[in-house]
């Protein structure tokens, strides 16, 4: 391998909602014996996945499937509103770690579907954030991947409004806003765009790279939404070699030149860092960044009544008084890096 230059993308790698998610997950495998359940992948990134099934949480795609009283986590990609009403109704304690952008796109659809909208909802069939999302109001959610999806509801009569999966690429949701609005010019859209901060701020992060770079990295796995869209920013670039790849194991050997590095938001440091090292650029790494992200996300409520009443047990346990109780600088500064190290167990 005889790559010349790396050039990193900020931001990139975790985001507020990916932070708190793992970080609840975390606070669960400490509170309560194993096994943990977590209805699907709280994050989706295999390291990530790995990492919690070797503490003893178990990944279920069905809450039916969960022990009477046992724990469970609902994952950031948010859940239907009869899933999360089968999982309380299992007795054990359920804390849901949805991302709270997710959650504002929930309450649109409510609303809207509520005022007799019929809502073209934007975002990829069968991955859970849009499945959570759309089951909310199934009466009156479409569910949108193409323009003749679109074309399909263009006789429709009365009130029409747009949302969208948070983590779609940037381009193809512009593409179907735009086609949508010549289809029904009177569509009610979110003051704000429904695509995540951190989506949006990692895509063109790598877009501001991409363009003159022999090959683009973007490490994370494949069935991360956001991860995919970073492919397709890089290929709508214009780069000539764009890899996806889980961690540096999976990195061919043949780079050459000047490679342009980023990360899904559900991707950890770590494995950023190790494909550096196996990169080896001979002229070093540049940093470019297109902004600084300094969002925070709290626990989930559930989460904080439940470490205020066992702070007194936790202390105990865990000989960590400093953080066993919630305090929002303290879990500000605790970070879901430190959660994935060796060291914080």
């Amino acid at each position: 391998m005889k790559v010349d230059k790396v050039v990193l993308a900020a931001p990139r790698g975790f985001c507020a909602g990916v932070e708190k998610a793992i970080k609840a997950l975390d606070w669960m495998t400490r509170v309560f014996e194993p096994p943990v359940y977590c209805y699907h992948e709280i994050v989706h990134n295999q390291f990530v996945v790995e990492y919690f099934k070797s503490l003893g949480v178990v990944f279920v795609n069905d809450v039916a499937v969960v022990p009477p009283g046992a724990p469970v986590m609902l994952s950031a990609h948010g859940s239907p509103p009869e899933v999360i009403e089968a999982a309380r109704r299992g007795g054990g304690t359920v804390i849901d770690a949805v991302c709270p952008l997710v959650t504002k796109v929930h309450h649109e659809l409510k609303v809207r579907a509520k005022k007799g909208y019929t809502v073209l909802y934007v975002g990829h069939e069968g991955h859970e954030e849009a499945v959570g999302t759309m089951a909310v109001a199934p009466e009156s959610a479409h569910l949108i991947q193409t323009r003749e999806d679109i074309d399909a509801l263009s006789d429709h009569d009365g009130p029409v409004a747009l949302l969208s999966q948070t983590t779609l690429s940037l381009d193809e949701w512009q593409d179907l806003r735009e086609y949508a609005e010549v289809v029904f010019p009177e569509i009610w859209m979110p003051n704000r765009s429904d695509l995540c901060f951190a989506t949006t701020n990692r895509q063109a992060a790598l877009r501001d790279i991409a363009t003159n770079a022999d090959a683009v990295i973007v490490i994370g796995s494949a069935n991360s939404s956001n991860t995919v869209a970073l492919t397709k920013v890089a290929e709508a670039a214009g780069c000539p070699r764009v890899l996806r790849v889980n961690n540096a194991v999976e990195l061919p050997d043949d780079l050459f030149g000047t490679v342009a590095v980023t990360a899904g938001a559900s991707a950890p440091e770590s494995l950023v860092n190790e494909v550096l090292r196996v990169l080896d650029p001979t002229e070093g790494v540049t940093v470019t960044s297109v902004t600084v992200e300094d969002e925070y996300f709290p626990p989930p409520p559930e989460l904080r009544e439940m470490l205020k009443a066992l702070s007194a047990l936790l202390d105990v346990l865990f000989q960590t008084p400093e953080r066993s109780s919630f305090d929002g600088q303290a879990d500000r500064d605790f970070t879901a890096a430190q959660v994935l190290s060796a060291v914080s167990r």
